[in-house]
């Protein structure tokens, strides 16, 4: 049997945060961040939440998706369009349009466009701080369906080690092939 506490009161309401709105196709002010191929724009931040949680617009190009990688904060995304192939640990399952799936803090996982058309997630994580990590190591672009740059054999080596050198203090790890 469990024991019934008595509830805190909900606390009184903060008139120093505002709502947000995001309007990713017009809004000209939000960040459109460039990375691995893919064009992410953050609709919501940690500042807008008190560091609760981030909310992120990704296009996934064919092709596209990040590396593995794992983290210690939860990372959710829904399908909007298009499909893409998750894995979670060593499980391997596509999801598609209006489908949603949650990774567990601390779980390795990636996933991937494997079609010939970009797909568009909302990708959740919580508590914030994920869209820091990605405005660091990204490239800023002018809009949400904005390819990043092509970058070349030493940009990308770059690119690699800045994320590598960054990830952990984002609270997150690449899980990325040892080089001989």
């Amino acid at each position: 049997m469990t024991e019934i506490s008595t509830p805190l009161p909900v606390p009184p309401d903060d008139p120093k945060r505002n709502l947000v709105v995001a309007r990713p196709n017009t809004d000209e002010s939000l960040p459109h961040v460039g990375l691995v191929g893919d064009t992410y724009t953050v609709l919501i931040s940690g500042e807008d939440t008190a560091g609760r949680y981030t909310l992120i617009d990704m296009l996934i190009p064919p092709g596209g998706g990040p590396p593995p990688h794992r983290h210690d904060f939860e990372e959710m995304f829904t399908v909007l369009d298009g499909e893409c192939e998750f894995t979670f640990r060593d499980e391997h399952l596509v999801l598609r349009a209006g489908e949603t799936i949650n990774i567990p803090a601390n779980a390795p996982h990636h996933f991937t466009n494997a079609t010939d058309t970009a797909a568009r997630l909302l990708c959740l994580c919580s508590p914030a701080g994920q869209e820091e990590f990605f405005a660091s190591v990204g490239v800023r672009v002018p809009t949400r369906t904005t390819p990043p740059p092509a970058l070349d054999a030493a940009a990308q080596a770059a690119f690699i080690a800045k994320s590598k050198a960054l990830a952990p203090l984002y609270r997150t790890e690449l899980l990325l092939p040892q080089a001989d």
